[in-house]
């Protein structure tokens, strides 16, 4: 049940925060620009009005998962650091001599029943742009779109194998101070069940609690409290397991990955307009629309999108042209080939070149079959493990019973490449296409910065949490850095 009533902090050390937390402090700064109200209409709907025992204010929740993503910091390190960072204390409004913090469990139960709306990462980037929007910055007339991987937190191991990473990284940093304990750890046991890695966790947890030398180091901390975590998700981690939204995607040709793709829009001043987020395996091309309608609804007015190959497909151009959008995007012949098969349900990989079936999987290899300059078209075939499709779920009306080989294939028109060139050569397309680059370098901040590259939770739900506190965080620094511009 949540409590509508506002809390007013009074203490006698209040002023310590003028004096230590400077006007330019970024997490002073942050409030000052944000009120962060909406949080409770955003999550009263997962709260009981009448049942239960009062609830903790959802405002400081959220802050903490702020604070967590800015820092990359686990649950129980956030926790012990907001005890001595006065920073910490100041943004979740909490006194300098406050002791009594939240138990780390309470980050995780909000994560999972508090912020359980489909449309909770759509929301905060529309709340980030209100922000920008009331703060004087235009949002312009053009977004630019492209798709980032993110690896799956359990990355197709398994928990036994996650785990034991985790000890294993534990034990080398607890070596460099004493080699010796070594004969206080619990042997290694050979092929090991689950229940047999908990228990070897557990102990190896035990022995380094147990010794007060090692409390002092944050490397053996931090290590430490992430096989923690790692033991207290095993069963959560279980059920979403048996039911994981991750699909193997390709970066490229020969760099597969295992997780999820987020789908996302920006601004040429670089804030992000709209994201979404789907398994790996899913086209680019095909989220865009979705993309534009977003961004339009969050307050971009979409005159123009910029990206790449992926987003000339056939129903991208005809939906631009409908709704009196230019698309800066080179066309790509083998697209253009392939949407003229009529319910054809292979779809394109543009990273690596090749045509994924229905199933989901890649194409082995392509082939040109036909000589060039001559009268007849050349054909790009795509071949695809014939061991695959044997046994595919999914193989009737797709592979012929007893065939050596299962292939896709398209005629090269080159005509209609030459019909797009004109325009992807003017000076217009070139320079206007230049600016993809703003994206690119989105997507690299939110990996370098903000350790997007890994899932911290599993499944679509997670991925939601994670891209939508951290999309919200990224656009309200750029906001701050935009207003310094001015």
């Amino acid at each position: 049940m949540l409590d509508n009533q506002e809390k007013l902090v009074i203490s006698n050390y209040s002023e310590l925060y003028d004096i230590l937390i400077k006007k330019d402090h970024p997490l002073r700064q942050i409030l000052e620009l944000v009120d962060f109200t909406f949080v409770v209409d955003a999550v009263k709907d997962n709260y009981s009005e009448s049942m239960g025992r009062k609830a903790e204010d959802p405002i400081p929740l959220f802050k903490y998962l702020m604070l967590k993503d800015m820092y990359e910091l686990s649950d129980r390190d956030l926790i012990e650091r907001t005890l001595t960072d006065l920073s910490f204390k100041y943004f979740l409004g909490l006194a300098p001599e406050e002791t009594k913090l939240i138990h780390p469990t309470t980050l995780t139960k909000f994560r999972r029943l508090r912020l359980k709306s489909d449309g909770l990462l759509n929301l905060l980037i529309q709340k980030s742009l209100e922000i920008a929007v009331l703060n004087g910055i235009d949002l312009g007339k053009t977004i630019i779109v492209d798709a980032t991987h993110t690896h799956s937190k359990y990355n197709k191991t398994s928990i036994e194998e996650i785990l034991l990473s985790r000890a294993k990284k534990l034990r080398k940093e607890v070596y460099k101070v004493d080699e010796e304990i070594k004969k206080k750890f619990p042997k290694k046991r050979v092929n090991p069940t689950l229940k047999e890695v908990i228990e070897y966790c557990e102990e190896i947890v035990d022995v380094v609690k147990a010794d007060d030398r090692f409390s002092l180091r944050e490397s053996i901390k931090k290590k430490l409290h992430f096989l923690q975590e790692g033991l207290e998700d095993t069963e959560e981690a279980l059920k979403e397991m048996a039911d994981s939204d991750a699909k193997v995607g390709h970066k490229s040709a020969d760099d597969p990955f295992f997780g999820y793709k987020t789908h996302i829009s920006c601004t040429e001043n670089r804030l992000i307009a709209a994201a979404k987020q789907t398994s790996g395996e899913k086209a680019d091309g095909k989220e865009f629309q979705d993309l534009v309608e977003q961004s339009i609804a969050n307050g971009v007015a979409v005159e123009e999108a910029l990206g790449d190959t992926a987003y000339s497909g056939k129903d991208n151009l005809k939906y631009c042209e409908e709704h009196d959008i230019r698309l800066i995007s080179k066309l790509n012949p083998v697209l253009i080939e392939h949407e003229k098969k009529k319910n054809s349900k292979f779809e394109y990989n543009k990273d690596a070149g090749l045509f994924v079936c229905p199933a989901g999987h890649l194409a082995s290899r392509k082939a040109t079959q036909g000589k060039k300059n001559i009268n007849k078209n050349q054909t790009m075939v795509y071949y695809f493990d014939v061991e695959k499709c044997k046994v595919c779920p999914q193989k009737e009306g797709c592979y012929k019973e007893g065939a050596k080989s299962k292939t896709y294939s398209l005629t090269i028109k080159t005509k209609e490449q030459e019909r797009q060139k004109a325009f992807q050569e003017t000076e217009y397309f070139k320079n206007r296409y230049k600016q993809r680059y703003i994206i690119e370098a989105k997507n690299g901040e939110l990996k370098n910065q903000h350790g997007y590259d890994r899932a911290v939770l599993s499944g679509l739900f997670g991925m939601r949490i994670q891209g939508a506190v951290m999309m919200f965080n990224v656009n309200i620094k750029r906001i701050l850095t935009l207003l310094k511009e001015d």
